[in-house]
């Protein structure tokens, strides 16, 4: 963490895969260390963790709420860090869970949105 030592001031909430760490800070920024593929390099998505509410893991993806309740993800593509499949989905999401590979965001008025792994709970569609 020596590398963003200097950017950890006023930290909201702090959260994990297996080799990475994600730091909310004060104004809704995010910075990320750790291992590059478990979401240690948030670069591909940094424009847009802007007012980020929460944060959730599977063992090597992040799920961040924004403000505007959509989610913006990062990490190893096949754990949920490719939400692609169902971003169209993730609008007023009120609260994200996890598995070790897969996130579930539960939506204003009750649905439910799944990606990731599909063994892990990634794939819904016979629910």
């Amino acid at each position: 963490s020596s590398r963003v030592q200097d950017q950890l001031r006023n930290t909201q909430q702090i959260c994990h895969t297996y080799g990475a760490f994600a730091a909310i800070l004060e104004g809704g920024s995010v910075v990320t260390w750790g291992v590059p593929n478990y979401g240690g390099d948030s670069s591909r998505v940094q424009n847009q963790l802007r007012n980020v509410q929460q944060i959730s893991a599977t063992g090597s993806a992040f799920a961040a709420i924004l403000a505007d309740r959509t989610v913006v993800t990062w990490g190893d593509p096949s754990a949920g860090g490719d939400s692609s499949r169902v971003q169209d989905q993730l609008r007023n999401t009120q609260q994200i869970c996890h598995t070790y590979g897969a996130f579930a965001a539960i939506l204003e008025g009750g649905s439910v949105v799944t990606w990731g792994v599909p063994n892990y709970g990634g794939d819904s569609s016979r629910v």
